[in-house]
């Protein structure tokens, strides 16, 4: 992702970035992937723009304009999740998912609140050491293709060596060479990283004592007999180490995360319940007040340097069934500005679901069983049947969204599944008595459903 400078912007338009993309065209990149939900579509097509809108004003307004953060209320499997991921993807944004269960206040067992910064930070510098070892990838293979020609040529004459250079390197992009063995030196990278207990809580820094004390501890190294086809990735891995500069993709990484990262906190209804009539106890609120300081924007110190997060964009998400968002604090509800309700998903929901969105379930189970060179087709009163009985379980039994539509599938498709490599070569087609046959009795009988659906 391109972070802008006063006079890039009308270059950075006219390229058509991830960021710049327009509201609707968002809510249309989404549309391929998640059915419905429009209100929480159009809520995070805004959020995102309004970023980049932030990064066209001059520095000093930029600051002063603070992400307008996002609660989602819904029960679980109607898109919350893949919507905020979907939309992480577009924006090429570091992407972080975090449940707020799993964070307890200092002194109590459980991980810090920081680490969600400092997990952040570290899929941004993923990101980023991905895009410069793709920038110099060509220049990698060519080193390391000049260091498997000289593993290879014994040494010659200076008139005859560049001549067989010549061809031995032609051999060697033709793949004739690829079982030859070869010997190459490889770092032993066996060396042990260790986790430390902080004043905030025991948090895995993974300290390389290593990279601490390089005189103490020498750089060890060992040959290994390896074929011209692994020792072309070995030394290509190496080459790539080299020339990708550590210290710049951490200091872009720390930006990226500053300027575009993404929370997704689920389950943040997990900590905001009130119990008997009572409020939310000392666990739980302490959560909370862990979680402000973080959400209203602070500094957090990783090993990449310090990371604020003034402007990262949080987007918490809550079925809120026992509890409703008056329950959290008053200071992280207002934390939260945007709040938007997510629908529960109807029987036309789950056929389209089913049929329309770039990953659906039935394009997935068909080409599953192409891989065994079997056709699967699906009637549409068959498809039909089974968005009503996911419905209906739904209805019947806990909500759980269109993941009721995955173990429905797959009981429906269990024995076809299992004699994939005897049906190879044949067509089956899935009719609606099929789907009846195979689910009515699970449907009708609740407590049968209640285990297996």
């Amino acid at each position: 992702m391109v972070y802008l400078m006063p006079g890039e912007k009308a270059a950075e338009v006219a390229k058509g970035s991830p960021g710049s993309r327009t509201p609707r065209e968002i809510v249309v990149e989404l549309d391929k992937y998640v059915i419905g939900q429009k209100r929480a579509k159009r809520a995070v097509a805004v959020a995102m723009r309004n970023r980049w809108r932030r990064q066209q004003l001059p520095s000093e307004m930029g600051r002063e304009i603070l992400p307008k953060n996002i609660l989602m209320i819904g029960p679980t499997g109607v898109g919350k999740t893949e919507i905020a991921r979907r939309l992480a993807r577009l924006a090429d944004a570091p992407f972080l998912k975090v449940e707020a269960s799993k964070f307890t206040e200092v002194g109590y067992v459980g991980r810090d609140v920081e680490s969600i910064v400092r997990d952040l930070t570290e899929v941004a510098v993923q990101m980023v050491r991905e895009e410069k070892t793709l920038e110099i990838r060509d220049r990698a293979r060519a080193r390391a293709e000049q260091r498997i020609v000289d593993l290879l040529l014994p040494a010659l004459p200076e008139g005859d060596a560049e001549e067989t250079r010549s061809k031995l390197r032609a051999m060697l992009r033709d793949g004739k060479l690829e079982d030859r063995t070869v010997e190459v030196e490889v770092a032993d990278k066996a060396f042990p990283s260790f986790e430390i207990v902080t004043n905030q809580g025991v948090e895995e820094m993974d300290i390389n004592v290593k990279e601490m004390l390089p005189g103490l501890f020498g750089s060890k190294k060992k040959r290994r007999k390896v074929t011209v086809g692994e020792a072309r990735e070995i030394l290509q891995a190496e080459e790539e180490g080299r020339l990708v500069d550590p210290g710049q993709v951490a200091r872009e990484a720390v930006e990226r995360a500053q300027a575009s990262g993404i929370v997704f906190l689920d389950e943040i209804d997990k900590v905001a319940g009130r119990e008997s009539g009572r409020g939310p106890d000392v666990s739980r609120e302490g959560v909370q007040r862990d979680l402000l300081p973080i959400v209203e924007g602070t500094s957090v110190n990783t090993k990449y340097g310090f990371v604020k997060t003034d402007h990262v964009l949080f987007i918490a998400a809550g079925a809120f069934h026992v509890s409703k968002p008056s329950d959290l604090i008053p200071e992280l509800q207002g934390r939260f500005p945007i709040r938007v309700e997510l629908d529960s998903l109807t029987e036309e929901d789950f056929v389209r679901i089913l049929t329309e969105p770039e990953n659906a379930l039935l394009k997935q189970y068909r080409a599953l069983m192409s891989a065994e060179n079997v056709t699967l087709e699906f009637s549409e009163e068959s498809i039909r049947e089974i968005a009503r009985d996911a419905e209906r379980v739904n209805q019947a039994l806990e909500n759980i969204g269109a993941r009721r539509l995955h173990t429905i599938l797959e009981r429906l498709l269990e024995d076809i599944s299992f004699a994939g490599p005897e049906n190879a070569g044949q067509t089956i087609r899935i009719e609606v008595d099929s789907v009846r046959a195979a689910l009515a009795d699970l449907v009708k009988d609740e407590d049968l459903s209640r285990y297996v659906l």
